[in-house]
């Protein structure tokens, strides 16, 4: 068996054209574009990055985009204050603090100061809450890719035994809450799990969110399970790996996502998609 590979990159750009379709019609109704600012503090490499892919996507779907660069030394109140000028601003229906902050800011405090209907990440607790209560709003950016990318492969994942490997609230606890509304049975392993490889042996779907490279080795995968790898990790050489050891899994697994070009082009997608979803609710 050859897993057949689930191509983020092909199926978020359709996700981006379907949006640009979108923001089209909503020109043609007279409603402005939907508008996204970014907040990046300090100058950490990956979070650059991760910044000007937001900026070229959407860019590419026609939203109107900001960029706020703050210096790494910026205080917490002046982050604050930042916040509160656009949630004021009726052109902004989405909020993203490029993650992580300095040390001297507490992230928490960031997150719940921005307005629940302009939380694009879907970090605030009103919108976890709204997902555990099964009444999703903007929902956790990550984790709603990782769904979307499991309705491609056609698989019906009510009843599956899922096991997520990470429990971050960026994406191992909302991903849990996003499977168990999809009615799989739901195992959320960490670091004081016992007898991981088992549990994950027993798994018909494994998401791996752990950020330790080739951490989920092949002979853990079940025969015909689903594999979600939603680490990047950098190994000596330079290259890019997941938290899966990809080439020993594949040829276990029904369905497995690559590192690059899986889980990540969906984050993008998926942060476009709740943007658009933001300013309908504006515009409604």
């Amino acid at each position: 068996m050859s897993a057949q590979i689930l191509d983020g990159k092909a199926i978020a750009a359709d996700l981006r054209a379907t949006v640009a379709n979108e923001v089209k019609a909503l020109l043609s109704a007279g409603h402005r574009p939907p508008g996204l600012a970014v907040i990046l503090v300090g100058e950490d490499p990956a979070s650059q990055v991760y910044v000007r892919n937001k900026e070229r996507a959407c860019q590419e779907v026609g939203f109107h985009s900001e960029l706020i660069r703050l210096p790494a030394d910026t205080p917490e109140d002046r982050l604050l204050a930042v916040v509160d000028e656009l949630n004021q601003r009726e052109e902004i229906d989405g909020i993203l603090v490029q993650l992580p902050l300095p040390e001297q800011i507490d992230e928490q405090t960031v997150i719940e100061r921005i307005l629940p209907t302009k939380d694009v990440d879907g970090f605030h607790p009103y919108n976890v809450g709204r997902l555990t209560l099964r009444m999703p709003l903007l929902r956790p950016c990550t984790p709603k890719g990782v769904m979307t990318l499991l309705e491609r492969t056609g698989v019906e994942l009510e009843g599956l035994d899922a096991v997520i490997l990470g429990q971050s609230n960026i994406v191992g606890r909302p991903m849990a809450l996003e499977l168990l509304m999809a009615r799989c049975t739901i195992t959320v392993c960490h670091s004081r799990t016992r007898n991981l490889a088992d549990k994950v042996r027993g798994a018909d779907l494994v998401v791996a969110a752990v950020g330790r490279p080739r951490f989920v080795q092949g002979d853990w995968i079940k025969p015909g399970a689903i594999v979600i790898d939603v680490g990047i990790n950098r190994t000596d050489d330079g290259k890019l790996c997941g938290d899966v050891d990809f080439d020993a899994a594949r040829e276990r697994a029904a369905w497995i996502t690559p590192v690059p070009g899986g889980v990540g082009p969906m984050t993008v997608a998926t942060l476009l998609e709740n943007t658009l979803q933001a300013a309908r609710l504006h515009n409604n």
